[in-house]
């Protein structure tokens, strides 16, 4: 998985920032976070395709957030993009779209397809799974985790059969990590028939967010933890009042998270160099740093 920072800024564009948007490339196939205003120029400066498959995830209805899939739709239109596009959001996200895109534009030549979700199981890929959990914002915040590659272990017929489990659709439902129930009512779990489960590698994405239990628990032992960190620790109050977190408290819920590595976005513009931010997460989670535009990194299983 390569991660790329495409807009680190919060609210308003800096000279060096732009507005929020971080890009995932997994196997070919590119995850979009967050569409902030003019996400389709930061992704032809970084060298990335806005005619490969893709997949968008809106965390929120803010324009610092939304404001880029007009121009970003558009763009592919114009380039004559061929893949299906498919863009996940809060309530609210279909409805800006049908009233912004499709009528500032001719009728886009690829699919669009357009998905209000709340969390939970959301979407999957060839390698890579998404869900989702409320952050705790001015307005509903989905925070997502995906993870790339691993599996719950290989199917192994031999105990299936040991067990009494027949071929055909038993064996399907085990393969897909469901119990099933044998004639005589007996139980068979997914763990009964499958070998040692393959860990992969995971990433959860914020949004704008005060420190919340439930993305804490979605980022539970999790490679990559992006979290916003709007204000400095002297802001707190402001930051909780707003619904944002400061440095030290995306730090503090890496820490509670467990996760393995910490990068801060989503900056006030006060701040044009993010040092002072960094420098209040390392206090508490060591592993912390502050994101740049442009920045990429590669996580490996």
């Amino acid at each position: 998985m390569r991660i790329i920072f495409l807009g680190t800024s919060a609210g308003t564009p800096t000279a060096d920032r732009g507005l929020p948007s971080v890009l995932l490339d997994i196997d070919g196939e590119q995850i979009l976070l967050d569409c902030g205003e003019g996400t389709q120029r930061q992704m032809m400066k970084a060298g990335a395709s806005l005619g490969k498959r893709m997949k968008i995830f809106v965390t929120h209805m803010h324009g610092d957030h939304i404001f880029g899939l007009p121009g970003l739709i558009q763009t592919m239109n114009l380039i004559n993009r061929t893949h299906p596009l498919e863009v996940f959001g809060p309530p609210g996200i279909r409805d800006f779209i049908e009233r912004t895109t499709i009528p500032a534009m001719c009728e886009p030549a690829f699919e669009l397809a357009v998905h209000e979700v709340a969390g939970g199981e959301i979407t999957s890929g060839r390698n890579y799974s998404v869900i989702g959990a409320l952050g705790e914002h001015s307005v509903p915040n989905i925070a997502y985790r995906i993870t790339v590659g691993g599996s719950q272990g290989r199917f192994i017929p031999e105990r299936a059969r040991e067990l009494g489990v027949p071929e055909g659709p038993l064996w399907g439902a085990l393969k897909a990590g469901k119990q099933v129930v044998l004639e005589g009512g007996r139980e068979v779990k997914p763990s009964d028939v499958l070998g040692d489960p393959v860990r992969g590698v995971s990433v959860v994405y914020s949004g704008d967010t005060r420190p919340s239990e439930g993305i804490i628990r979605l980022a539970e032992g999790a490679d990559l933890l992006i979290h916003e960190s709007t204000f400095s620790e002297e802001l707190r109050e402001r930051a909780w009042a707003e619904g944002h977190s400061t440095a030290r408290g995306a730090a503090e819920v890496a820490t509670r998270a467990g996760v393995k590595r910490l990068i801060l976005t989503h900056f006030s513009a006060r701040y044009p160099d993010a040092a002072l931010l960094e420098t209040e997460a390392r206090a508490v989670f060591a592993g912390a740093s502050a994101a740049r535009d442009f920045e990429s990194y590669e996580l490996k299983s």
